[in-house]
C-alpha cells in the first residue's frame, strides 16, 4: 500500500474528478457506490430523504462550502488552497478488498493525517474507492472558520499507517511493490535496468507521462469553462486521453513488478527428468 499526497487546491471538483477518473457530474449519481468512507457529522446535513444519495457535483459543493462561507480564512503560506487530497494504491497483485475493509482503511488514514480526530469537532472529507486497488481521500482544512494544518510529517504517518494495514489486512508489503525495488540500483541486470526505465516513466509524481497527463487535465478543464458544446465535447475528448494515459502508468507499474520478481533456477540439465517443464 503505497500513499501519495497531491498538491493542495482551492476546488474539490478537480481533485473528486482525478479520484474519480472522470468530471464531476450534477445528473449521475454512483458515488451512493463509491464513497465508501466520510467525517462522521454528514449526516447532519442530510435534512430530506433528497439528499441521502449526493451526485458527484454535490460532494464536491459540500467539500468546498468551507471555503466559500471562510473567505478571509488562509493557510500559513496565505494561500487559500484548503482541499488536501491524498491517495492509496495496493500492489497489483492484492486481493480484492471489501467496501468495510476500504473504509477501515479509509478512517485509520484520515485520523493519521490529522483531518479525523476521535470526540472532536473535525472538518468534511470523504473517502473515494472509484479506480481499481486505489483509495482517494478529499479533506477541507478549514474547520469552524478555522484553518487546520495537517501535521509537518504528514506522508511518514501515512506510510507508517498503511505499513499497518498492510499487516491487519493481510496484504502485500510495500517492499515487494513496484516502486520499492531496491534491486534496480544494485543489481547490473538488463532486468533490473529495464524495470528502473519503466518505473521512471510509470512515476505518478515526477514521470514524463504524469507530467503530460497533468498538462492535459489541467486543459481539459479550461476547455470545459468555454462556452458552447464544443468546448465541451472537446474537454470530453481530452479527459478520455488522460484516463488512456492513467491506464498506461498502471500497467507499466504491473509490467514493472512482474519483471523484477526473483525467476525460479532451472534444474541442471543432468537432473532434468523427461516431461518436466522448468518455469
Amino acid at each position: 500500500m503505497i500513499p501519495r499526497l497531491h498538491e493542495r487546491t482551492h476546488r474539490a471538483h478537480e481533485s473528486l474528478a482525478k479520484a474519480l477518473g472522470r468530471r464531476v457530474s450534477p445528473i449521475e449519481d454512483p458515488t451512493k457506490y463509491t464513497v465508501v468512507a466520510y467525517w462522521p457529522r454528514l449526516d447532519y446535513y442530510e435534512l430530506d430523504d433528497e439528499h441521502k444519495t449526493w451526485t458527484s457535483l454535490q460532494w464536491a459543493e459540500h467539500l468546498e462550502a468551507p471555503s466559500l462561507d471562510n473567505m478571509l480564512v488562509v493557510g500559513p503560506d496565505h494561500r487559500r488552497r484548503a482541499i488536501l487530497h491524498l491517495d492509496v494504491r495496493l500492489h497489483p497483485d492484492d486481493r480484492v478488498l471489501t467496501g468495510p475493509e476500504w473504509a477501515e482503511a479509509a478512517h485509520r488514514l484520515a485520523r493519521v493525517a490529522g483531518i479525523e480526530v476521535p470526540g472532536k469537532e473535525q472538518g468534511r472529507w470523504i473517502a473515494v474507492q472509484a479506480q481499481p486497488d486505489r483509495l482517494n481521500l478529499i479533506a477541507n482544512l478549514i474547520h469552524h472558520g478555522e484553518w487546520h494544518a495537517p501535521p509537518t510529517d504528514i506522508l511518514r504517518r501515512l506510510s507508517d499507517e498503511a505499513r499497518r494495514i498492510e499487516q491487519d489486512l493481510h496484504l502485500i508489503p510495500v517492499r515487494t511493490g513496484p516502486t520499492a525495488l531496491p534491486a534496480i540500483r544494485t543489481a547490473p541486470t538488463a532486468s533490473a535496468q529495464l524495470a528502473s526505465v519503466l518505473t521512471q516513466l510509470a512515476d505518478e509524481q515526477t514521470g514524463p507521462l504524469a507530467a503530460v497527463r497533468g498538462l492535459i487535465e489541467h486543459t481539459a478543464h479550461r476547455v470545459a469553462r468555454q462556452p458552447g458544446a464544443a468546448g465541451t465535447d472537446t474537454a470530453h475528448r481530452l479527459e478520455l486521453i488522460a484516463r488512456r494515459l492513467h491506464a498506461i502508468q498502471q500497467d507499466l507499474d504491473g509490467t514493472t513488478a512482474h519483471l523484477v520478481q526473483p525467476r525460479i533456477a532451472a534444474a541442471p540439465l543432468a537432473t532434468r527428468h523427461i516431461g518436466h517443464r522448468s518455469p
